[in-house]
């Protein structure tokens, strides 16, 4: 049965970009209010997680900045960039509000995916990372593809 269930799960954009700004914490699954013209767009791949992010109103979460481009052609098409309520539990929301209230944390969408044929958003709390932090990020990756080349090459050399 496990099987089946990792090919229920199609990714439909991540964003590598949070990885690289924010340390990212605790992460919680999060179903989307959608319109029908969205749907078909995320079907197609196309939407953009870069610049997304939460925030709760009133005991409700709600995705901002996430973009899906409007369907070419369409009559009653969506709006492109607007906010998205989300779909999580009580204690879920909770969680997330007193994290960002009391530990100063964002929550950052890293990634978007269709979950049993619901749309589905990972949000992780995350902390903003320091320019110096963000530089060791680049030096620890360039070490690790320097380390994979030089692993190669010895390869080829055999």
């Amino acid at each position: 049965m496990s099987g089946k269930e990792a090919s229920d799960e199609k990714l439909i954009v991540r964003n590598r970009r949070a990885g690289f700004e924010y340390e990212l914490g605790e992460r919680f699954e999060a179903g989307l209010v959608l319109i029908g013209s969205e749907v078909k767009m995320l079907r197609d791949g196309k939407a953009d997680l870069s610049d997304a992010w939460c925030s709760i109103t009133n005991g409700e979460a709600f995705l901002h900045g996430m973009l899906v481009p409007e369907m070419p052609g369409a009559a009653f098409g969506h709006v492109a960039k607007r906010p998205r309520k989300l779909l999580l539990h009580g204690a879920e929301i909770d969680q997330i509000r007193k994290a960002v209230e009391r530990e100063g944390m964002t929550v950052a969408a890293t990634r978007l995916y269709f979950k049993k044929g619901r749309a589905k958003v990972e949000l992780a709390l995350a902390k903003g990372k320091k320019q110096a932090d963000k530089r060791e990020t680049v030096k620890q990756r360039e070490a690790e593809r320097e380390a994979r080349a030089a692993m190669g090459r010895g390869r080829r050399a055999e």
